[in-house]
C-alpha cells in the first residue's frame, strides 16, 4: 500500500466515524425532542389542585387542624386502640373546612391514627389493614369536648417509654391552595410517558424508561416534577425515598395526606426514619362517599 492509499484510507475511516458520531447525534437529539414534548403532555393532562401544608408554632385547639398532639374524642368515643388494646396516637387531624380542596369534605376532622411502635404502625403484610394504623371521620364536631376530657381517656402503652412519634410536638397546619402535576415518583408516570413519547413518533418506541438512551433528568422540567412532588399535602402527587407501593393501576387515586420529614435550622418538627416520607391513599370515589374503611398508609425512608 502506498503512501496515498494509507492516507486515503484513514480519511474514509475518519469520515465514518464522524458520519456515525452525527447519526448518534440526530437519535439522541430526537430523543430528547420527544421526552419533553411527553413530559409537557402528562404535565398538562395530569395537573390537579392540592393543599400545600405549613407547620406553624401555633397552639391548636383539640378541634382545629394539627400534626400531633391530642386530637379530638367525642363525648363517648375512645382513643383508637390496635387489636391488641394497645392506643393508637395521634399523627394528625385536619379540619376540612380549612382545606376547600374538591372531593374532599367541605367540613368535618379528618383524623389519622398510628401506633407508636418501631414501625409506626406500618403493616408489611397488608397496608390497607386498619389495625395499628386508623383514618377516622368525624362528620359533626361536639365543641363542648375539652381537652383535659380527653386527656383522661389516654392509657399509656408499651411503647410509650421506648419509641416517639416522628412529629416532635405539636404544631398548627396552615394550608395553601397549588397546582401539582405527576412525577415519576408516582406509579402511573411510566405508562402515561411511554404513551406521550410514542405518539411523538421518536426513532424507537419505548415500553419504559429503561428503552431510553437519555437520562431523564436530562429532560426539561423533569427534575422540577419530581422536586415538587415532595412536601407536605393533601391530593396532588405523591414522593417516596423508596418505590410507590401502589400498582400502575391503582385504584388508591387520591393523596389523602402526605408528611415529609421536616428539619432544618437546628430543630427536627418530623423524622420518618432517615429523612423519609409518609403518605395515605384512598379511592376518589369512595372518599366523596366519606368512605375511608380501605385506606393505604405507607412510610418509606433512605
Amino acid at each position: 500500500m502506498g503512501l496515498f492509499d494509507f492516507f486515503k484510507k484513514k480519511d474514509e475511516a475518519a469520515a465514518d466515524t464522524a458520519a456515525d458520531t452525527s447519526a448518534e447525534t440526530s437519535e439522541r437529539e430526537a430523543e430528547l425532542r420527544a421526552a419533553r414534548e411527553a413530559l409537557k403532555e402528562l404535565e398538562k393532562n395530569t395537573l390537579t389542585d392540592c393543599a400545600r401544608l405549613e407547620l406553624t408554632e401555633t397552639k391548636p385547639a383539640i378541634f382545629e387542624s394539627k400534626a400531633g398532639g391530642t386530637g379530638y374524642v367525642p363525648h363517648e368515643g375512645d382513643i383508637p386502640q390496635d387489636k391488641n388494646g394497645r392506643q393508637l396516637r395521634l399523627l394528625a387531624q385536619i379540619d376540612c373546612s380549612q382545606v376547600k380542596l374538591k372531593d374532599l369534605p367541605e367540613s368535618g376532622l379528618l383524623q389519622f391514627w398510628i401506633l407508636n411502635d418501631d414501625l409506626w404502625g406500618l403493616s408489611f403484610e397488608d397496608n390497607t389493614r386498619q389495625d395499628t394504623f386508623r383514618v377516622i371521620y368525624h362528620k359533626d364536631v361536639d365543641k363542648s369536648v375539652t381537652e383535659d376530657e380527653v386527656k383522661a381517656k389516654f392509657k399509656k402503652n408499651e411503647f410509650d417509654d421506648k419509641n416517639i412519634m416522628p412529629v416532635k410536638g405539636e404544631y398548627g397546619l396552615k394550608f395553601t391552595l397549588e397546582s401539582n402535576a405527576m412525577s415519576s415518583y408516582d406509579a402511573r408516570f411510566e405508562k402515561i410517558f411511554c404513551e406521550y413519547y410514542n405518539a411523538a413518533q421518536p426513532p424507537k418506541q419505548i415500553g419504559s424508561f429503561a428503552d431510553l438512551d437519555i437520562d431523564p433528568y436530562e429532560i426539561a422540567g423533569y427534575e422540577k416534577l419530581c422536586e415538587e412532588a415532595f412536601g407536605h399535602k393533601i391530593g396532588g402527587y405523591p414522593a417516596f425515598t423508596q418505590e410507590d407501593p401502589r400498582e400502575a393501576d391503582t385504584d388508591h387515586d387520591f393523596l389523602l395526606l402526605q408528611l415529609d420529614s421536616d428539619y432544618g435550622n437546628g430543630g427536627e418538627k418530623i423524622m420518618w426514619g432517615d429523612s423519609g416520607i409518609c403518605g395515605f391513599f384512598i379511592n376518589r370515589e369512595k372518599l366523596k362517599e366519606l368512605d375511608f374503611s380501605d385506606v393505604i398508609y405507607n412510610w418509606d425512608c433512605y
